[in-house]
């Protein structure tokens, strides 16, 4: 299988470049199958398909769902996905319409701790305004001089229990697994090693989302460690789950993993690929 990334993040939600130059700098740095899957938005697949015909990268449609389970944000991805069936994107676009009351809510957090015009200041780092998101409001506190980076900016700020998180309800499990299977998709739960759940929440978690009708976990990714690869490959192994990898690119400089750095996954996994016609 040539070298692949399936989950990555364009200027149409909340990464730094545009769709076309996400393909292009992937194709640059030995990436062949990649999938775009930019948070509750597929207005980035167009633009990226062209490029990837344009330079010999197969491209992938997809999404990343936002999803609130038992009160926590969790992320659910779908690969292969139908960009244009009306079940999912009537499911988008209701998510993208509570995004700018969170963003109003989380402007005043800020405010409340002294940190002025960052509504504006995220807006500003937001191509889509219908997409703000917390990595645009901690794009501008690194640009304020809050922080260095952007991690370091959700470890103080915007993670539950920090000062400026805001909690939100997004979609429920149930219903982005449909909303991805009805258009044809194939669901992806995303860096599991980044939710703050005991070993037994996890297991029911894995539980409901197998139940679903969910298909697959991300086993390598930008924010897992080595011994988290082969801890995910086993629950990859145990519950039925196809494996998948991503870098969960944002951009240059951001995350743990750019584009084309991706280990291989674990000897003995069951590639999502494989599901998507792919060998």
């Amino acid at each position: 299988m040539h070298p692949v990334d399936l989950h990555c993040h364009s200027t149409a939600s909340d990464g730094v470049l545009a769709p076309a130059e996400v393909v292009r700098r992937a194709y640059q740095r030995g990436v062949r199958v990649l999938a775009l899957t930019d948070h509750d938005a597929l207005e980035g697949l167009a633009p990226a398909r062209e490029a990837a015909r344009a330079c010999g990268i197969t491209l992938i449609d997809g999404v990343e769902v936002s999803v609130t389970w038992r009160g926590q944000t969790i992320h659910v991805v779908g690969l292969g996905i139908d960009p244009s069936h009306p079940v999912l994107g009537r499911g988008l676009t209701g998510l993208r319409e509570g995004r700018r009351a969170r963003a109003r809510r989380m402007a005043a957090e800020l405010e409340r701790l002294g940190i002025e015009g960052s509504l504006e200041g995220a807006y500003a780092h937001a191509r889509n305004p219908d997409l703000i998101g917390r990595t645009h409001f901690a794009r501008f506190l690194v640009e304020r001089g809050v922080a260095s980076d952007v991690r370091s900016v959700f470890q103080r700020y915007l993670t539950p229990g920090k000062p400026g998180y805001v909690p939100h309800v997004w979609a429920s499990l149930e219903e982005a697994i449909r909303w991805i299977t009805a258009s044809g998709g194939v669901a992806v739960l995303a860096h599991p090693g980044r939710y703050r759940l005991s070993s037994q929440t996890l297991e029911e978690l894995l539980t409901e989302f197998r139940d679903h009708g969910g298909s697959g976990i991300e086993v390598v990714t930008g924010s897992h460690s080595p011994d988290e690869y082969g801890r995910f490959a086993r629950f990859a192994d145990r519950f039925g789950l196809a494996a998948s990898a991503g870098s969960d690119f944002h951009g240059p400089g951001e995350g743990a993993l750019d584009l084309g750095a991706l280990p291989s996954l674990p000897e003995g996994c069951r590639p999502v690929w494989n599901m998507l016609g792919l060998e």
